[in-house]
């Protein structure tokens, strides 16, 4: 099952959707800088009682990014997130049914270089998630540094977004009542190093800590492969011991976030620019996998789980992969 929809076609919903795209890409890039400037210099001016009540504010929900965030409806069901859909297009595709009287832990592969498939189709309603799945709250998981931006971090949790800890995860997947989605994009920012268009490369090899997660919890894990996601920019070349990756990983240590020199189109013109390619991601959700709850694993349970979920992420991948243009003998890497 999947959602389809019309592409839009007339001059002004193209100057819509790419005024969307390039409103999303920029306001990521640097509305963090914004409101840490905004927040600063409110300080100095008549203004300053703002930023003095926001500091209050922050203060006492500090820990609201770690229980599960403040989503909003009306952030979730803009207008822009379906028109930024239509660029692309977006599609989110679902190949079982998930019971919203259980929980639900989702590896997101890949990350591509700024994981607009994740966003789209979690943190907005325009692919339609919740009629898709109905009676399931998804949540994604991201650096909890963005979380320590003020007014920036208001914004995150409108959408959906809870930050990338063990607490955080553990609010979300113990909920009693079930219907949760708790949405890790594995790879996660040192991934997006190797994010070029064709790569099949997911660095998932020794990455168990969510199985470990789910197992505790005994949540079972859905796979997920987003075909498309690494084909909306260009990157650099930066193969593995050239002083560019070397620099690239001495930064995520010092940061915590990656810095992939990408670039794509303009905003007036296709050779160059930070816009991304107009080129469709499917999104496709794939079975649940049954996992037995056990508070304190084994390392030999914990590599069972996991392989089985190589296995069934393989599986995904193969069957669907006909269908968006991937060659034949083109197979998932694992490092």
């Amino acid at each position: 099952m999947k959602i389809e929809f019309a592409p839009l076609s007339t001059p002004l919903q193209r100057r819509l959707q790419t005024a969307s795209v390039v409103q999303w890409v920029f306001s990521f890039l640097g509305l963090a800088q914004c409101c840490i400037a905004a927040f600063i210099v409110l300080f100095f001016t008549r203004f300053w009682l703002v930023s003095a009540l926001y500091a209050a504010w922050w203060f006492i929900d500090r820990e609201k990014p770690s229980k599960g965030g403040r989503r909003s409806h009306t952030i979730r069901n803009h207008v822009v997130w379906r028109y930024m859909r239509d660029y692309f297009p977006v599609k989110l595709v679902k190949t079982a049914e998930l019971d919203p009287r259980q929980n639900y832990l989702m590896g997101f592969h890949p990350h591509g270089i700024l994981a607009v498939g994740a966003f789209l189709n979690f943190c907005t309603e325009a692919s339609g998630f919740s009629t898709l799945f109905p009676g399931i709250t998804p949540h994604v998981m991201m650096l909890s540094l963005w979380f320590r931006v003020p007014f920036f971090r208001d914004c995150l949790m409108s959408a959906g977004l809870v930050s990338s800890d063990k607490e955080s995860a553990s609010y979300v997947l113990q909920k009693p009542e079930g219907g949760n989605v708790l949405a890790i994009i594995v790879g996660g920012a040192q991934e997006a190093l190797d994010a070029r268009p064709g790569s099949c490369t997911l660095l998932l090899k020794n990455r168990k800590g969510f199985v470990r997660l789910a197992i505790k919890h005994g949540t079972p894990l859905v796979p997920i492969f987003s075909f498309g996601e690494n084909d909306l920019f260009e990157q650099v070349r930066n193969p593995k011991g050239s002083w560019l990756r070397q620099l690239q990983h001495r930064l995520q240590q010092i940061m915590g976030i990656s810095l992939p020199l990408f670039h794509a189109r303009g905003i007036f013109q296709y050779s160059f620019g930070l816009i991304p390619y107009r080129r469709p991601i499917c999104t496709v959700v794939g079975k649940p996998i049954p996992v037995q709850k056990k508070h304190r694993p084994s390392e030999e349970e914990v590599d069972q789980v996991h392989q089985k979920y190589l296995n069934e992420l393989c599986k995904l991948f193969e069957e669907h992969k006909a269908k968006y243009n991937i060659p034949e003998d083109r197979h998932l890497e694992f490092i």
